[in-house]
């Protein structure tokens, strides 16, 4: 089999399955970080140095050796050390997106969108047979905390207006549009408070809340959590 290497590994003329599926992580690992390496302008001392600056070291040759395919293996933890040093995300190396069309997911699988790939990576995509609901509410809770904020500053915009108003059509705009506010933003706090009880029932610690949302929780609630400031 022939094949051509690229900044993104390898471009294959036979089947994917030919080359190892490890194998074909690395070298899509290893393609990012160069292609990264090379549009910053750095050189591989350069990105060395900089690994150091986050606080674990990756020699100058381990990271050619890796981008050239000499190296067999690729922990997780240098790949998040790359991606801060690169200035980018962990799943950005994996999975790039934009970069690369196709990755194959798990062995013995056929390549598949790199987005999908990256979708089912942060949990954002149904997995066959997950059962990970705590992710699940995590992921949901975010949802509805955005639209919380969102209602939320909406409705104080909206009450603002009915203050100012200078005439009475005005004013009655203002107050319909804040009753719907209102209702979006009792909606979005409901759905928040189901998640967070959710959370705690499962053994998890929800996320800590917006001040402008702070009355999500109740007063008397047994937990720990602190409200941004």
């Amino acid at each position: 089999m022939t094949q051509h290497r690229s900044d993104h590994g390898y471009e294959m003329d036979a089947e994917v399955d030919d080359l190892e599926w490890e194998d074909h992580v690395m070298a899509t690992v290893a393609g990012e970080v160069r292609r990264r390496r090379k549009e910053l302008g750095w050189s591989a001392q350069d990105l060395a140095d900089r690994c150091e600056e986050a606080g674990y070291p990756i020699p100058r040759n381990v990271i050619a050796n890796m981008e050239s395919g000499r190296r067999a293996v690729l922990p997780l933890v240098e790949v998040m050390v790359l991606a801060k040093a690169l200035r980018m995300s962990p799943i950005g190396l994996i999975y790039p997106v934009g970069y690369v069309k196709e990755v194959r997911q798990l062995p013995y699988e056929e390549p598949r969108p790199a987005w999908d790939a990256l979708q089912w990576f942060t949990g954002n995509s149904p997995a066959e047979g997950a059962t990970d609901y705590m992710l699940d509410h995590f992921l949901a809770h975010d949802l509805e905390l955005r639209s919380a904020l969102a209602a939320v500053e909406s409705e104080d915009y909206e009450r603002w207006k009915v203050k100012t108003a200078a005439n009475r059509i005005q004013r009655e705009a203002a107050e319909r549009a804040l009753a719907r506010y209102a209702d979006q933003a009792t909606n979005a706090k409901h759905e928040l408070r189901h998640h967070r009880d959710a959370i705690r029932e499962g053994g998890g610690t929800p996320p800590h809340l917006p001040s402008p949302l702070a009355d999500v929780d109740p007063p008397d609630s047994d937990t720990t959590e602190e409200n941004d400031l």
